[in-house]
């Protein structure tokens, strides 16, 4: 967006009286509506805050587990067995059923090299799809927005948000998502008789550049929101998700996947992982929302008949440490799993090794596998599109999907 853009949509906000362009709006580029973007539908659930993947998928068999965890290792009693070495956390028991009915799968030692410890870098690279010491600006979903334009670009509506603000990974150059976290509540906003009055008549072509931006923004806008208020109240859940704000949003995604909504990703966080001190309490309690939400989620998807078109991907920024601190919890890692649940994987279970315990980078699991092997697969066989044309790099896709 250009300045003088910037100044025009600015001042006739404050002129106003209060500043009515939302957040929802400033994260939208200039886009028409969708074509039909051909694949399957993408959850993207991040885990923020840095997940113990460790203490999620846990080598029971692996004695240095628990010599460098002494309080914090979990016995093979309370785990959840899914192979004759491996466990799942207890609470994770929806995932453990997800895993017995063959639809889910787990991939161990995801990460990138030059690994960076910050919360912030490196959600930033894990969002943009970058190398770790590559900036960009625009995401990884974002720029298979931009893949998918042919005449038009995608309608907002194709890549949404539950939250406030839009993340860097659903931001991309000539098309953005849409952020929000209550359809209603995003419809009285926009249908706001003074937010409607910025949006006056076309003007006349060439005649006033900042006024055809404008209106063409708030128009595509008002498109989108009337699309996603619409198709909010057409499919109903029957489904008991936790009493959280994650479990609500997530249950909202599930009613706009099961109206039939052409949005095609649909990204959401759960925060909660960042577990310094005292985790096993913490980590506990965050990990049943999570698993709870997500068995109410693949069973909602079961009932509308919409499991086997969509795909479900989790990942946090980094793992934690291997050893435990002080304070009985972990401190920021490396390397970590990432889970992928549906109804038509390619692949199920345990894809690759488990972490290599003895042989660590200065205390941290050293990553096998790139996540954006992860992308690269989501890309080419769920999304249905050239993943080095988003990612700028060939990365071979895994086979937790068919090709």
């Amino acid at each position: 967006m250009t300045t003088n853009r910037r100044t025009f949509i600015k001042s006739a906000a404050l002129a106003s009286g209060s500043l009515l362009i939302p957040n929802f709006l400033h994260g939208l580029g200039r886009l028409g509506p969708s074509e039909g973007i051909p694949g399957k539908t993408l959850v993207i659930v991040q885990l923020s805050g840095g997940n113990d993947g460790l203490n999620c998928v846990v080598p029971f068999r692996n004695d240095q587990y628990y010599k460098l965890r002494p309080n914090l290792a979990i016995p093979q009693k309370d785990l959840i067995g899914i192979t004759g070495e491996v466990g799942l956390n207890k609470n994770l028991k929806e995932l453990a059923t997800l895993y017995d009915q063959g639809e889910l799968a787990i991939l161990n030692n995801v990460g990138y090299p030059n690994p960076n410890r910050s919360h912030f870098r490196s959600m930033d690279i894990w969002q943009s799809g970058s190398d770790a010491d590559q900036v960009l600006s625009s995401g990884w979903v974002g720029r298979y927005l931009d893949a998918s334009c042919g005449s038009r670009c995608p309608a907002p509506h194709a890549a949404v948000e539950l939250d406030d603000t839009l993340s860097l990974a659903l931001k991309g150059v000539k098309g953005r998502g849409l952020a929000f976290h209550d359809p209603a509540d995003l419809y009285r906003l926009s249908t706001n008789p003074v937010l409607r009055k910025l949006s006056p008549a076309p003007p006349e072509p060439g005649k006033n550049p900042s006024l055809e931006f404008l209106h063409k923004t708030l128009a595509e806008t008002n498109q989108s929101v009337d699309y996603i208020y619409a198709h909010s109240k057409i499919y109903r859940s029957s489904q008991t998700y936790p009493a959280h704000e994650f479990g609500r949003r997530m249950k909202l995604i599930a009613e706009l996947i099961g109206s039939g909504s052409e949005t095609k990703v649909y990204y959401i966080s759960l925060p909660g992982f960042d577990t310094h001190a005292l985790q096993k309490m913490f980590h506990s309690a965050v990990l049943k929302t999570y698993a709870q939400t997500i068995g109410a989620f693949c069973a909602d998807l079961k009932a509308s008949n919409r499991f086997n078109d969509t795909v479900v991907l989790t990942f946090s920024e980094f793992g934690r440490r291997v050893a435990q601190n002080a304070s009985k919890g972990t401190d920021h890692g490396t390397a970590n799993n990432v889970y992928i649940a549906g109804g038509g994987l390619g692949r199920a279970g345990i894809l690759n090794e488990m972490p290599n315990l003895t042989q660590l980078d200065e205390g941290d699991l050293i990553h096998t596998v790139d996540f954006r092997r992860v992308y690269a697969t989501l890309l080419e066989r769920a999304l249905r599109v050239n993943s080095e044309k988003v990612l700028a790099q060939r990365f071979a896709p895994l086979d937790f999907l068919k090709g």
